[in-house]
């Protein structure tokens, strides 16, 4: 029994040497000699096993379960961060995890639908340290698709700003200009009408109905009467600290404006912000109804009239 337990040992001793010793070998650097660098990027999302095959796979790492082994014993799983790497195969598998808990080159960054493109300015300062009023002079609102993107550090104002309407451009695809050119709008006229859809219907349920009043209101001449417009002429509320100011005023309804959808007949000049692809699509395809009105109660419900006496009732029910 003894003799069995020494044996057990020395083989227990032998086994755990040489796994000492894999591991060793394998966490060491594909080619210590090899100073060339690449670009490796690690997904949101994405696991500590896939990012070690993808590692294996790009010749970085001798070792996926050695990788993973170790990301374990350091105990750094979680910190693990999702961009650009810049890696080397002259790197220890140790240096490259390392690398992958900071020094991202990129940084990932989201805008909402319906910002203002002074919403993503601030944003972007935050963010990439990118002055404001630079990024605005190179925007275009409503064409600065909402989205997450992965943006490098180092982007300039104009590149971040190319960046997004290379996104509003890819999502516009041509399929939607067809479908739009059917209807008889124009690029320009969807974008604007989807910017006020997306600031008046926050539930993707409601867009296609607002957006059905809105293109019935305007084919019958009249005006669309939407709050988001006067908002958006009001411009930035410094007691509020927000650029769409809560509870208008009769006097604020009178504003001297373009954007005035009270008083003016048609489409206000530009958007009014910048619209998601459901708001987008809700223009091109709305939903036709007999309704006339809408409006929105506190809690983000929308109601909806045929008539003035009904939406006058829902604005009792509903808003006082």
């Amino acid at each position: 029994m003894r003799k069995r337990l020494v044996i057990f040992l020395i083989l227990f001793l032998i086994s755990l040497g040489l796994g000492f010793a894999w591991f060793g070998e394998a966490t060491e650097a594909v080619n210590a000699n090899d100073k060339s660098s690449q670009i490796f990027v690690v997904e949101k999302g994405e696991s500590i096993r896939e990012i070690a095959v993808r590692l294996k796979k790009e010749n970085l790492i001798r070792s996926p379960l050695a990788f993973f082994l170790l990301v374990r014993q350091l105990g750094i799983s979680s910190e693990i961060q999702a961009g650009d790497f810049r890696l080397s195969p002259s790197m220890s598998a140790k240096t490259m995890i390392q690398n992958l808990t900071h020094g991202t080159l990129d940084v990932w960054l989201t805008t909402l639908e319906g910002w203002r493109v002074e919403e993503m300015a601030l944003k972007l300062a935050q963010e990439l340290s990118i002055p404001e009023s630079e990024f605005l002079k190179t925007t275009k609102e409503g064409y600065m698709f909402p989205d997450t993107y992965l943006l490098p550090k180092e982007a300039t104002a104009g590149a971040v700003a190319e960046i997004f309407y290379k996104n509003f451009e890819q999502k516009f695809d041509q399929e939607l200009k067809n479908k739009a050119a059917k209807r008889g709008l124009s690029q320009k006229e969807v974008v604007i009408l989807a910017s006020i859809v997306e600031r008046e219907a926050k539930l993707n349920q409601d867009r296609p109905i607002v957006a059905g009043i809105l293109l019935k209101r305007l084919e019958n001449k009249w005006p669309l009467q939407v709050d988001a417009t006067i908002q958006y002429a009001l411009g930035y509320q410094a007691d509020q600290k927000s650029w769409w100011k809560k509870g208008l005023t009769k006097e604020d309804l009178k504003i001297d404006s373009a954007y005035n959808s009270y008083e003016n007949i048609g489409l206000p000049p530009t958007p009014i912000c910048n619209p998601g692809l459901a708001s987008i699509k809700a223009v091109i395809d709305p939903q036709e109804t007999e309704y006339w009105y809408y409006l929105s109660d506190h809690q983000g419900k929308m109601h909806y009239a045929k008539t003035l006496e009904e939406q006058n009732q829902n604005i009792a029910t509903y808003l006082q």
